[in-house]
């Protein structure tokens, strides 16, 4: 089995993203899993091309997705993507995109492949903080589910995918009281409790 597994860049001004650090740290000490970690940058114009570009190259069955959503207490297994940028944030370029589809004409939306109730169910016995989210949100995490889902469709591909957003790290909060995190080490094993080989079984087999 191919697994890609996708983190971003830092942005916002900050010099580090969870999603990322926790990607590149993942290890999986299997010969079930050929596992291939990509750097997504923060812009709406490259970090589709990037994705899709990588599946073409490898052909992975599961592209797994990882984010940041600063604010949020626990992990977010994200159900759907919708089919709209919308987010007065201006992404790593400087681009605000306000009220724009990601895909012209394409369908308002599309849901993860990924088995995200069994990736629920999987963290919690794992007692990992997390919760089934409706939101991917406008930005640019949203558009990049959406526009690898939608490749995945328009390529008739086997591949599955889905996306799960992670807290900030703690060193993000130090001058942000009251705001939530959750430590490196725990969001590296919440991920790694996911892959095949790993016990207890988990979803992607």
């Amino acid at each position: 089995m191919k697994v890609l597994v996708t983190g971003f860049e830092p942005f916002a001004g900050d010099n580090v993203n969870p999603s990322w650090e926790a990607v590149q740290r993942l290890v999986w000490s299997t010969d079930r899993i050929e596992l291939a970690r990509l750097q997504v940058p923060a812009t709406y114009s490259g970090s589709i091309p990037t994705v899709t570009g990588a599946i073409e190259r490898l052909h992975p069955d599961v592209v797994l997705m990882v984010g940041q959503a600063g604010g949020r207490a626990e992990l977010s297994v994200e159900r759907l993507a919708i089919n709209m940028d919308d987010a007065p944030a201006a992404d790593n370029e400087g681009k605000r995109i306000e009220g724009i589809p990601v895909v012209e004409g394409g369908p308002p939306a599309y849901f993860a492949t990924i088995p995200v109730d069994e990736v629920v169910e999987i963290l919690h016995k794992s007692h990992v903080p997390v919760v089934m989210s409706n939101s991917a949100g406008t930005f640019v995490c949203n558009h990049l589910m959406y526009g690898v889902l939608h490749y995945i469709a328009a390529k008739r591909l086997g591949t599955t995918a889905g996306f799960i957003h992670v807290p900030f790290l703690p060193e993000q909060v130090v001058t942000k009281p009251g705001t939530p995190s959750m430590a490196l080490e725990f969001v590296v094993q919440a991920l790694t409790f996911l892959l095949p080989g790993v016990e207890p079984r988990k979803p992607f087999r």
